[in-house]
């Protein structure tokens, strides 16, 4: 069974891509955002973004949360910006597959506006700016995340079962 780390921006649909993958596969369903640090959760529910020392502790809950499953099979939501982040999560398991969402900005500005979450619009751009997508090497799994769930988890689906 598969560890597979659902990545994007905020907004791309991590969470909701995510648990229905794990259902689809019969894992269980990590939500990153979970395990963020009180203290992370309260910098960007006030508009700040999150540096590297604000996100080791919260990548490193993370790789534990992958650890405790791997062999198992896992579907973990995480925003995976860097690929330095997405180092310390392959640590724990490195045969970890990366499900990479991309959506458009406006339908990233879109989604963040209609929704309810410690993430607040204005984040936005610190996101896309900090993201690095996922090199070839990563062996990751791009997506084109519009608004069809099913069809997104079944493209998900069929790419990891004809990846291996």
């Amino acid at each position: 069974m598969p560890t597979v780390v659902v990545m994007g921006v905020s907004g791309s649909g991590k969470s909701h891509v995510g648990a229905a993958l794990a259902h689809a596969l019969g894992v269980d369903f990590v939500e990153g955002d979970d395990l963020h640090p009180p203290a992370n959760i309260a910098r960007m529910s006030a508009g700040v973004p999150l540096d590297d020392a604000d996100r080791r502790p919260w990548l490193e809950a993370i790789a534990a949360a992958i650890a405790v499953h791997r062999g198992q099979g896992v579907v973990v939501s995480c925003s995976a910006l860097r690929r330095r982040y997405r180092d310390v999560l392959r640590h724990a398991d490195p045969s970890l597959r990366l499900l990479y969402l991309r959506v458009p900005r406006e339908e990233l500005a879109r989604r963040m506006r209609e929704r309810r979450h410690f993430m607040p619009p204005a984040l936005l751009d610190s996101q896309l700016a900090a993201l690095e997508e996922p090199a070839a090497d990563e062996r990751a799994i791009v997506l084109e995340a519009g608004t069809d769930l099913a069809v997104t988890v079944a493209s998900a689906v069929r790419a990891l079962s004809s990846a291996g």
